[in-house]
């Protein structure tokens, strides 16, 4: 078999329904990294609140964060294949100021060490980090690391309003991407950035052919990923817009290890699930 790229989005797909790894999930994953393929984290959080998946994992690969504007290997500042794709300051700086007159609940500023917001205190929420307060920002703020994206918090039916008219004002100098779930939000990120951008770089640099490249998601911010590998698998959780462009589905739930059983049957790994 020729080596793979496995790409695996984190949330609602390597994940279960608690955030949590199985240890079905970390044994199935090394047992395909020692089998000679390379197997990357691809997802929209930021490192500071995914660092703790990839340490457990503990695969050593790379993992690309804020739906592919970062990819690096932690620990390696060196590494020839990391790259950073930062949005202009004085564009979040004006996008604070417009924030004022959208239905916004909430505001959040992504540097890839520090968090600016519009509120003190942050919803108690996975995606938030625990043990940082934010920065509080408004347009005069001077901002000590260029930032990566912009998260807008509100209700899911207010998303489309507050999106046409970032857009009308932004025009084509900005991408937009949506998140779901319990704590739904926009985020605004340089234009062409997604997470097949991460999928193309990475399959370049290590060699490996775009038909050999396995990728796992079950969300919007998936959808170009699916796309773009040679073997797109949507998660049996996954939305529907996903299962219809994607190559599979899994049998099993991002909550039943459906990511890990899917691996076992493609790559035959037989004993995992026993030691599991």
């Amino acid at each position: 078999m020729e080596k793979k790229l496995i790409a695996i989005d984190l949330d609602g797909t390597t994940l279960n329904n608690n955030s949590e790894l199985t240890q079905e999930t970390i044994k199935t994953l090394h047992a395909v990294k020692n089998l000679g393929h390379e197997v990357a984290i691809v997802t929209g959080r930021p490192y500071r609140n995914s660092k703790q998946y990839y340490d457990q994992l503990n695969l050593g690969g790379p993992i690309a964060n804020f739906n592919g504007a970062l990819c690096h290997i932690p620990g390696m500042p060196e590494w020839d294949g990391k790259y950073h794709i930062t949005l202009d300051s004085e564009f979040v700086l004006d996008l604070v100021a417009f924030n004022k007159t959208l239905p916004v609940d909430y505001l959040m500023v992504e540097g890839t060490e520090l968090v600016y917001s519009d509120m003190e205190e942050l919803p108690e929420c996975p995606y938030y980090p625990k043990d940082q307060k934010p920065i509080v920002i408004d347009k005069n703020t001077k901002l000590k690391e260029q930032p990566t994206a912009v998260a807008l918090f509100s209700d899911i039916e207010k998303q489309p309003e507050i999106k046409s008219k970032i857009l009308d004002r932004y025009d084509n100098d900005i991408e937009i991407r949506t998140w779901g779930g319990s704590f739904p939000c926009l985020e605004v990120i340089s234009p062409g950035i997604h997470k097949a951008k991460a999928l193309e770089h990475l399959s370049r640099y290590y060699g490996i052919k775009q038909e050999n490249i396995l990728a796992f998601g079950d969300e919007d911010n998936d959808m170009e990923m699916i796309e773009y590998a040679g073997h797109g698998v949507a998660m049996k959780n996954g939305i529907d817009e996903l299962k219809n462009i994607a190559n599979a589905i899994t049998p099993f739930t991002n909550d039943e290890n459906g990511l890990a059983k899917y691996l076992q049957d493609y790559f035959q790994i037989q004993d995992v699930r026993n030691r599991a």
